[in-house]
């Protein structure tokens, strides 16, 4: 038997006054979306500071192919893009290696706690790379270690948050309320660069460190407020609609003084069906994770490659006929992160309205080539050119990243196939992360090494990416409409 106190965050267990006297469900969902939303935002602010550096480290480049010896060792030289490239390859191979793994054990312990773990070795790692400014470390092999180790730690953030968020939120109006909430990823790199880039002038070491105690900070955050399943505070159901009836506001509310005053007392048995942990290999077997999986892998290679190099293309190409510096090119790159704010809700909010996750997705990503399109060969125009078709292609490539990372894994995780077991949701959304995160670490790594034949080699594969992804949804999305047609 486990007791009520042991499950709830330490805050409200050592400070009771902390618990507002009418502990409604919705106070609940909303305290838990924005600890969540906080902590995968640092998560991807420690993550952003390699991005903003390398137009740093690397090799600075006097025309499209002519690179100068500059930069730090051992990043400078020729082979300085390639190394950059093998660098995000490192970071991102552990992270989509971890994401498996974290998503089978966090289906299996305390969600709260394993996030935490997360949340401090990814900030004591971010740290650490930033430390090697001042020691004056020129070891390609430490940085490379550094990356493999903070990739791990960092796997362990998504399937996480989003089983927490799926514990608390059901499917009415899932695709409108994650995709504000998954806007996290686009705000914490908007931070993440906007602190980097600031930083930057200091020593780029600073890059690192202040998004680095910026997590670990988050973490303690979580560690002492989030509660991780609605039985915990006395909810008798978890996956509730986000509105509820004034009746089952008050029906929870009984509930919940009924646990309160029986803290020994389990709402439900652990040998349940609903609290057993679905295995790796038949979470791939339920309908729609692999689909999902593998157009994720291709929309998660494109936006990565974004993510990671789109402040050092936007340093060496000129705007206008200048070439922006360090700082600003950092800066201008979270336009296309604010576009993938918008992108994302908006996604999320056509799905819902249509009830159709796959027609959404392949909407979103067959537009998302003429923009990228437009991007490359008129975004030198001008400023204006360019920021705007940036935010039109973060707007568009964003979209249905956002969804398939958050509604269409929580829609999956719990789909009635599943008898609605929420403890698949860590394992399913790690299936179709972790697919997607190899995707993210071979769209950077292939980016380092064709950018050196110029940039519209980089698009071309970008844009091919983006075909192969939308191929993978037309079986799934035929069902939808099929479905549509029939009822």
């Amino acid at each position: 038997m486990k007791s009520k106190s042991l499950s709830l965050a330490p805050a409200l267990t050592l400070f009771p006054g902390l618990k507002p006297p009418h502990k409604t469900l919705l106070f609940h969902q909303i305290s838990v979306l924005v600890i969540t939303f906080l902590a995968y935002a640092s998560f991807h602010a420690s993550r952003k500071p390699p991005s903003i550096v390398k137009s740093v480290l690397g090799p600075t480049v006097a025309s499209n192919l002519t690179q100068v010896d500059s930069g730090w060792p051992p990043f400078n030289g020729t082979r300085g893009t390639h190394r950059l490239g093998e660098l995000d390859l490192a970071f991102l191979t552990s992270y989509s290696v971890g994401m498996y793994l974290a998503g089978h054990v966090g289906d299996r312990i305390d969600l709260r706690l394993f996030l935490v773990f997360g949340m401090m070795g990814s900030g004591i790692f971010t740290v650490l790379f930033g430390l090697g400014y001042w020691l004056d470390v020129h070891v390609l092999g430490f940085f490379v270690g550094v990356q493999i180790v903070c990739g791990v730690f960092q796997s362990i953030g998504w399937p996480c948050v989003v089983a927490v968020v799926g514990n608390w939120l059901g499917e009415s109006k899932r695709g409108l309320i994650m995709g504000i909430w998954n806007s996290h990823t686009s705000v914490g790199n908007i931070i993440g660069s906007v602190v980097a880039s600031g930083a930057l002038e200091f020593g780029w070491g600073w890059s690192f460190l202040l998004p680095g105690f910026l997590i670990i900070f988050v973490g303690v955050l979580v560690f002492l407020f989030l509660v991780v399943n609605p039985e915990d505070m006395g909810f008798a159901h978890s996956g509730m609609d986000i509105e509820m009836s004034a009746e089952a506001e008050i029906h929870s509310e009984e509930n919940q003084q009924k646990v309160e005053s029986e803290e020994a007392k389990l709402i439900e048995p652990d040998n349940s069906d609903s609290s057993s942990a679905i295995g790796f290999l038949e979470a791939w077997k339920l309908p729609g994770v692999a689909p999902f999986a593998f157009c994720l892998f291709f929309s998660k290679l494109v936006a990565y490659t974004f993510l990671y190099w789109l402040p050092f293309y936007i340093r060496h190409t000129a705007v206008a006929g200048v070439h922006l510096s360090h700082k600003t090119a950092g800066l201008l790159s979270t336009i296309f992160d604010v576009g993938g704010v918008l992108g994302g809700i908006t996604a999320g909010f056509i799905s819902d309205m249509i009830e159709a996750r796959a027609i959404t997705s392949i909407l979103f990503l067959f537009l998302s080539i003429p923009a990228l399109i437009l991007y490359r060969a008129f975004g030198s125009i001008s400023m204006l050119t360019n920021i705007s078709l940036m935010f039109l292609s973060g707007f568009l490539v964003n979209g249905p990243y956002s969804l398939i990372t958050t509604a269409v894994a929580a829609d999956l995780g719990t789909q009635s196939l599943n008898g609605g077991n929420s403890r698949a949701l860590a394992t399913v959304t790690a299936i179709i992360d972790g697919t997607g995160s190899v995707g993210a670490a071979l769209g950077p790594l292939m980016a380092g090494y064709i950018s050196t034949r110029g940039w519209n080699s980089v698009f071309f594969m970008l844009i091919l990416s983006i075909f192969f992804a939308g191929l993978f949804l037309i079986r799934v999305a035929r069902t939808e409409i099929r479905e549509k047609f029939s009822g």
